[in-house]
């Protein structure tokens, strides 16, 4: 497949000051055995392919070194050079209503840097603590917020691409370890065990609307073992929030994966 560059053409300046091209390829992530790109988006199963490209690219020995990923986001950076004469290029998008929700209860329910430095772009009085994902959701129809940080900016950001070899989601996530293994041998290590990010190892609690909860009271919740089920922390009006501040990920993702995986089909 011909490499083309999807932001190349946002300006007619040198491409080393498109902000746009060099955003998406600053995260796209060079494979070297099988001179392979893979485009990195913050939430979407990015601590499992962080760790197997460290081991894949001989950087680690053994997933028990799993820490240096944190520090290591940028080291396989590619260049314009290997963009171009790639072998094979890849991505994984997620469902952008499971993505925010995974945000807001990993980031900011968690007191992670991003969380709060969320809460001083939106001006939370109350601090990280106090935010709750009813405030989150409403923030991202200010463009500076939700363009903010990297674990809730739109997905299309990190497309370096106009098109991949393959796309595959965290929906269907089996799908992309079989696929990268038949066609470029890249094993896939799963990091959940290790980074304790997702919500594997707590009960899901259904309730009509957990939206109004702060951050503070959720985090106690999974302290105990149970956290809100993602799409309860959804209303009526959130949903329609999503649907509009982040229109172009979802109609991508409907695009490509079809409806059916969709949080809200």
């Amino acid at each position: 497949m011909k490499r083309r560059l999807r932001f190349s053409a946002a300006s007619y300046g040198p491409l080393a000051d498109n902000q746009p091209h060099r955003f998406a390829m600053e995260r796209a992530l060079r494979i070297y055995r099988s001179n392979a790109i893979y485009s990195f988006i913050p939430k979407n199963a990015c601590s499992t392919m962080r760790l197997s490209l460290a081991l894949e690219n001989g950087c680690i020995d053994d997933v028990r070194d799993y820490e240096c990923i944190h520090e290591n986001n940028k080291t396989f950076a590619s260049d314009l050079d290997h963009l171009i004469t790639a072998n094979y290029s890849f991505v994984i998008l997620r469902c952008p209503f499971a993505r925010l929700a995974s945000v807001y209860l990993d980031k900011v329910v968690g007191r992670e840097p991003a969380g709060h430095k969320f809460a001083r772009m939106a001006g939370e009085q109350g601090g990280v603590e106090e935010v709750t994902f009813d405030a989150f959701v409403r923030a991202m129809r200010n463009p500076e917020v939700k363009r903010g940080n990297v674990h809730w900016r739109p997905q299309g950001d990190f497309l370096v691409y106009k098109e991949y070899d393959d796309y595959f989601s965290v929906e269907e996530f089996p799908r992309a370890v079989r696929t990268l293994r038949a066609k470029i041998d890249l094993h896939i290590h799963d990091a959940r065990g290790l980074t304790n990010h997702g919500l594997d190892k707590h009960e899901l609690v259904d309730g009509d609307d957990f939206s109004a909860l702060s951050a503070e009271t959720i985090r106690a919740m999974k302290h105990s073992g149970r956290s809100p089920r993602p799409r309860c922390l959804y209303n009526d009006e959130l949903h329609s929030i999503v649907n509009e501040a982040y229109a172009e990920d979802i109609a991508l993702y409907i695009d490509l994966f079809g409806p059916k995986s969709l949080m809200f089909a």
